[in-house]
């Protein structure tokens, strides 16, 4: 099970700081276990993987394994929380370099992204990636609407349709979007293809555990079953009230204090590359469900030991306005023994015969007393290995320290206003209809602007 270490949490904020905060913990761990006010709406994740596992996969499994069938290389479309999940679960249970691996030793088809940017040259290098092979739409949007994804899924839709037919466009084409509504349902309705559906109480950070990740993982090989299973087994020990017994509430608590210790960043360190994927997923769950009405930890990510060599100098000796949280695999994939070199004087003889993945396990231990003398507060959260058991129980961990975090901060963590705002004036220089009093204000600020 996930694990908190916190001896490295002093002098930034104390024992007592954090268990001031236990009674507002804990009463906020009751409201979201009883589905009572704040919670309503959003708190859908909560029971998600027990429930899944109840009703089984047969129908999302079987889906996948005809996707598998039918292509050499599928593209997910979708920004946000409809990827980065995905993204962050290939990562840490799939080989590095996965796609360029042969087809028997992947497990299953090319696995690529769109739909997280508007650039035409990303998307036309994927176009010709893609080139010659037999390809797979994984189009996952609640809504259909949102700029980036549906502009990808028109070129892709297009570029596929162009290659192979419409009917076997459709075959290829799998949609996961809202049960009843919006632009993909009808497209999915009109079109034949098959679908599945995303809860309406489960917001898109919080979704990695429904279809919006379970299918494209279950379509790359990924034992599914045990990521469900690792969420459901953290579902049921982080239900425990008690701080001491809880380490995703006391997560939610040691953050708190510090930030009212006066730290505004929260910097999550990784030291295995596989886990890059989990620390951006982890960057937008934070980011969104905290950062509004002017409060909230900004949430900033680095990768061990590569970063040491670009952001160690600050974070040792710069402003003390941040805390770490370091990322600890327990057992990560190795086994690369350091070879001994002849005639090669580096000064590191003595490492021979020695795990690599040693030595990475020292740096750590290194960089956290490094820092912490320097005056950081370290916290570590440990996982036991790197399956897809433990990465179940890493999901849930941070989605349920995340919903506590935000409601001692007074906030909606499941709500994102904030992001709609730049969506809204895009719309209207775009030039959608009922928008045009918008889009002449906005040419007339930018005119201003120039002088």
């Amino acid at each position: 099970m996930v694990a908190l270490d916190l001896r490295f949490a002093a002098p930034g904020v104390t024992e007592a700081d954090w268990r001031a905060l236990e009674p507002e913990v804990l009463t906020a761990q009751q409201q979201l276990f009883n589905g009572e006010g704040w919670a309503q709406g959003g708190s859908g994740w909560l029971h998600l993987p027990s429930a899944t596992l109840r009703q089984g996969l047969d129908s999302l499994c079987t889906v996948a394994d005809e996707l598998r069938a039918q292509a050499d290389a599928v593209v997910v479309v979708g920004v946000g929380g409809s990827s980065l999940g995905t993204q962050a679960a290939l990562a840490w249970c799939k080989p590095a370099y996965y796609n360029q691996l042969p087809a028997r030793e992947r497990g299953g088809p090319e696995l690529y992204f769109a739909g997280h940017s508007l650039s035409a040259a990303a998307l036309r290098d994927l176009l010709r990636v893609l080139q010659g092979k037999r390809v797979g739409l994984l189009v996952v949007s609640k809504s259909g609407a949102t700029t980036e994804p549906a502009l990808a899924f028109r070129v892709l839709w297009s570029w596929l349709v162009t290659h192979v037919g419409q009917a076997e466009a459709c075959r290829r084409t799998v949609v996961i979007t809202d049960a009843a509504t919006g632009a993909l349902r009808r497209f999915a309705t009109e079109h034949g293809c098959r679908s599945f559906a995303i809860p309406a109480d489960v917001g898109g950070r919080y979704s990695v555990l429904t279809p919006v990740g379970l299918l494209p993982l279950a379509v790359a090989g990924v034992d599914v079953q045990q990521l469900l299973q690792g969420a459901a087994d953290a579902e049921s020990a982080l239900a425990v009230p008690r701080l001491d017994d809880n380490p995703s509430c006391l997560y939610a608590a040691v953050r708190n204090a510090l930030y009212r210790k006066g730290k505004c960043i929260e910097l999550l360190a990784y030291y295995e590359p596989a886990a890059a994927g989990l620390a951006e997923w982890w960057k937008q769950l934070f980011g969104e469900s905290e950062g509004k009405e002017g409060k909230g930890l900004f949430p900033a990510v680095a990768g061990y030991t590569a970063d040491l060599h670009a952001l160690g100098q600050y974070v040792q000796e710069g402003r003390r306005l941040l805390f770490e949280t370091l990322l600890h695999i327990a057992s990560p994939r190795s086994g690369l023994a350091l070879p001994t070199v002849t005639g090669l004087s580096d000064g590191w003889d003595d490492l021979a015969g020695r795990s690599l993945g040693w030595v990475n396990e020292l740096a750590l231990l290194a960089t956290e007393v490094a820092h912490w003398e320097g005056g950081v507060p370290c916290l570590r959260v440990t996982v036991p290995d790197q399956s897809e058991r433990s990465l179940g129980q890493l999901f849930y961990f941070f989605e349920l320290a995340c919903a506590l975090s935000g409601r001692l901060l007074g906030v909606n963590p499941f709500d994102q206003p904030g992001v709609e705002a730049y969506k809204r004036n895009l719309y209207a220089l775009l030039g959608q209809r009922g928008r045009e009093a918008e889009r002449d204000r906005l040419w007339a600020m930018w005119a201003a602007a120039q002088g």
